[in-house]
């Protein structure tokens, strides 16, 4: 009965052991495919970054749309001109032509790939130019279903990355990225992003809000290649699935290296648009 109870006892430690060396070996395994998972996700972004480079500056006319719940509509008439940065986050600045009400607003932004962006908002009813705090940059832009932090131009640097499969949707193949904001006062706990394995287009981005439950979904519609390199969506159409309310930004006129400077994103470029 000794000798049974001792190879009972071996027996019993060899199945632990065992069972202990498999589960590292899952638990290594899942590791390293958690591993390729960040660095594919890294690797298509990065793309996506590379083939939206050189453009220089550009200038564009944009309708922004606005959807209460009921489908209501108010249209609101802007310019916009954007500046490449090499090393940096792009500059550009917004400017309200219509209607009445915000005729003359202005918004001027700085983004930047690993610190806060710099963001100006220029009111006319105040008279005064006010510093967007990154704090609030998750708040609503101009009343829209897009906030500040939407404004900002995509930066490698500014998330961690997940890569989660392939999709397709309409007979056409998209990669799926999951992104993680770096910086901890986003507005998001992740997004999941779209992109076509042909071009490295985004086509749509998922929002997740700070209690990781969905909150937006932003699609682009309509692209159309500029200078036979640079691609951009006629459409963007932004939709908010815990109010109801959606934005559509339409963009017209399109021009590239323009001869913009830095000059033309300053400060006093906002005390000009008044």
């Amino acid at each position: 009965m000794l000798y049974q109870g001792r190879l009972k006892t071996v027996l019993i430690t060899t199945l632990l052991a065992a069972a202990s060396l498999s589960s590292f070996a899952v638990s290594q395994q899942e590791t390293d495919q958690e591993k390729n998972a960040r660095r594919k996700g890294l690797d298509i972004s990065v793309e996506v970054k590379n083939r939206d480079s050189g453009w220089g500056d550009s200038k564009a006319d944009m309708l922004m749309i606005l959807r209460n719940e009921q489908g209501q509509e108010s249209v609101r008439e802007i310019k916009i001109k954007s500046l490449e940065q090499l090393g940096d986050g792009d500059k550009s600045l917004t400017v309200f032509n219509k209607p009445k009400d915000v005729k003359g607003s202005a918004f001027l932004s700085y983004s930047h790939a690993e610190k806060a962006d710099d963001q100006w908002l220029y009111l006319p009813s105040l008279k005064r130019v006010k510093r967007i705090s990154s704090r609030n940059k998750s708040g609503p832009f101009m009343g829209s279903e897009f906030s500040f932090e939407d404004f900002s131009s995509f930066e490698v640097e500014k998330y961690s990355y997940k890569y989660l499969g392939n999709e397709k949707i309409a007979a056409k193949d998209f990669f799926k990225v999951e992104q993680f904001p770096v910086d901890e006062n986003s507005g998001y706990t992740r997004r999941v992003v779209w992109i076509d394995q042909q071009e490295y287009l985004v086509h749509k981005i998922d929002y997740y809000d700070r209690k990781n439950s969905l909150l937006k979904t932003l699609t682009y519609v309509d692209y159309q290649q500029y200078s036979g390199k640079f691609w951009r969506a006629r459409s963007m159409q932004m939709i908010n699935h815990q109010n109801g309310k959606s934005t559509e930004l339409i963009w017209n006129n399109y021009t590239f290296n323009n001869g913009l400077s830095e000059g033309d994103f300053n400060r006093n470029a906002l005390k000009r648009t008044r």
